[in-house]
């Protein structure tokens, strides 16, 4: 008799798996743990197979009965259906394999390998907004120019053009492995080229917002690159002297027991003191070993005889995803000198004096460098505290 729904709901597990038959080869298997599978049973080129439908109550019996007889259809014209459905099964896979996402994945993580973790994260998010959900699915061969094309007009829309051109990049980068893979032929980021809005350059770029402040310091935390450069990242913000001074900063100028910094400012020629919180001290005393027999605080990778390269900070930010339209060298004295006055309330007389800017008295002469010292070493202590406060809890 054929089965019936209620037959099957009612069927339990026993001490052996048993199958409970309907029609035409048909048959529901009842394992030892109460699964319940549809199989069916035929014979092609003489000898006996079994096409594995599903599972109930996820394939209904009319459904499993409809199954059985389209494999019938495909038997009677002389296809085996196991084998049909084991090659449709190798195209959807082959398919996967070609998609987009798949081999971009796959490029990613051979990258990975000898990327930072931050700058790796930031090119998989920048493609998971971006690319993947407009052509992540498609296959990297069937991929068209105007469709790349209209993806980055969509980043460009939001006012991203220096993101759109990063985009630009990973996409050429992806097809570049693609065609060494073997998996297309031809790289269609090349036709984008000249298509984009050009990137506008802006000077001095700088984070000045508490909660961004608070993303790039972490960030710089967990920077991957030398100690020398990720401690001169560290001190950039805490001390906010121009790049030139911090990258020539000299050991025999550093006083760690005293917690100052005395240098001449190359700009104006100068003297300066730069007042050192305990959270600047320590950085400096674990750079210490390691760069102690070079005069240079921040010694050049190939020679102790010269200072770090003035590329070194900007470069460090470029790895870091950090975009020249966000942020610069120069910027983390805009950071200090925005934040200290609206968000710390400290007089601005003490912050420019801190900047190393010309100063004046209100008979019009310029204070010595030894003014305000005391209010400047407060506020070099307070600032600290607060974007260790801002690395730690991210706003305040």
């Amino acid at each position: 008799m054929p089965l019936t729904t209620v037959a099957i709901k009612s069927a339990t597990p026993r001490e052996k798996t048993y199958r409970l038959y309907d029609e035409k080869g048909l048959y529901l298997e009842v394992t030892l743990k109460g699964a319940k599978l549809w199989r069916w049973k035929y014979r092609f080129q003489g000898k006996e197979k079994r096409l594995a439908i599903g599972p109930y109550p996820e394939i209904g019996l009319q459904l499993a009965r409809e199954t059985r007889d389209k494999a019938r259809t495909l038997l009677a014209s002389g296809t085996d259906p196991s084998a049909q459905k084991k090659a449709q099964k190798a195209a959807v896979s082959t398919n996967i394999d070609s998609a987009f996402e798949a081999i971009a994945r796959e490029w990613h993580s051979g990258k990975s390998r000898i990327w930072s973790v931050i700058h790796s994260k930031n090119v998989l998010d920048r493609l998971s907004r971006n690319v993947f959900p407009f052509i992540g699915q498609t296959s990297i061969s069937d991929v068209t120019v105007p469709e790349l094309l209209k993806l980055l007009r969509r980043i460009e829309e939001r006012g991203a053009n220096e993101t759109a051109h990063r985009v630009l990049g990973n996409i050429g980068e992806v097809y570049r492995y693609a065609i060494a893979s073997g998996k297309t032929e031809r790289n269609i980021a090349v036709d984008i080229k000249g298509a984009l809005q050009p990137v506008k350059k802006q000077h001095l770029a700088a984070i000045t917002e508490p909660i961004r402040v608070g993303e790039l310091l972490r960030m710089i935390d967990g920077y991957s690159g030398t100690l020398t450069v990720q401690s001169a990242l560290k001190l950039a913000p805490l001390t906010f002297v121009r790049p030139g001074e911090l990258r020539k900063a000299l050991w025999s100028e550093i006083d760690l027991d005293v917690g100052e910094w005395r240098f001449t400012v190359t700009k104006t020629q100068t003297p300066h003191v730069v007042p050192l919180s305990r959270q600047a001290i320590v950085i400096l005393e674990t750079l210490r070993p390691v760069t102690a027999q070079s005069e240079y605080v921040f010694p050049n990778l190939r020679s102790r005889r010269r200072p770090m390269s003035d590329n070194a900070i900007l470069s460090a930010l470029r790895r870091m995803e950090i975009d020249k339209s966000e942020m610069s060298g120069h910027g983390f004295r805009a950071m200090a000198r925005t934040i200290l006055d609206e968000v710390l309330g400290v007089r601005p007389d003490i912050i420019e004096h801190q900047l190393a800017h010309s100063v004046r008295d209100p008979l019009g002469r310029a204070y010595n460098r030894t003014s305000h010292l005391s209010e400047r070493k407060k506020m070099m202590q307070l600032w600290a505290d607060y974007l260790e406060r801002l690395k730690t809890n991210g706003n305040i």
